[in-house]
């Protein structure tokens, strides 16, 4: 009869996580990670069989945190553009400051030379743009695709910011969408 778990794959998964945005992805080692979740590194190589597997675990962990948090943030905003400005301000809350926003682009390069990490976030592009596009569905003026548009001004909202990080990052992706809303469907 095998031993019952005294800490569940998801806590384990969590510690990673922490590890990796804290110190960026190659701070993930057995050591790092046994001594933040308090199991033996036999223990972890018996769960996930090797590093490679830990991290892509915990990084596909985090996508369904993702998946799920945005999924939350579209059910609860209006469907109207200031309701596409709410959701992705709501994405922007977990950045952080800007050192955790600079580890977070570490992790942005694992998910790309991943492909199923990959596939995780080409089908959140998809899902993101959906949610956003149905924010603007009762708005004869907005372009075709105005989901995936308007997530790419996002992302490149939250990039200018992190050059120049004076005002929160909260506050300045709600101005500069406000402002990008006002040009793509004039009053």
């Amino acid at each position: 009869m095998p031993r019952p778990k005294t800490l569940s794959d998801k806590d384990v998964l969590d510690a990673a996580l922490a590890i990796v945005h804290r110190n960026g992805p190659e701070a993930l080692t057995f050591a790092s990670l046994s001594e933040r979740c308090g199991l033996s590194p036999a223990t972890l190589v018996q769960r996930f069989r090797n590093m490679a597997g830990i991290k892509q675990a915990a990084l596909l962990h985090a996508w369904d945190s993702l998946d799920e948090k945005t999924a939350s943030l579209a059910a609860s905003v209006p469907r109207t553009p200031v309701g596409a400005v709410e959701l992705l301000v709501g994405l922007s809350g977990d950045y952080g400051g800007i050192e955790a926003y600079a580890e977070g682009l570490l992790v942005l390069r694992e998910d790309l030379r991943d492909p199923a990490l990959r596939a995780r976030g080409a089908a959140w592009k998809a899902a993101l743009s959906k949610a956003l596009d149905d924010c603007f569905s009762e708005t004869s003026a907005a372009p075709a695709e105005i989901g995936l548009i308007m997530a790419t001004q996002w992302q490149g909202a939250l990039l200018w910011w992190s050059f120049d990080p004076r005002q929160s990052l909260q506050g300045f992706v709600e101005d500069h969408l406000n402002r990008f809303v006002s040009v793509v469907i004039p009053s």
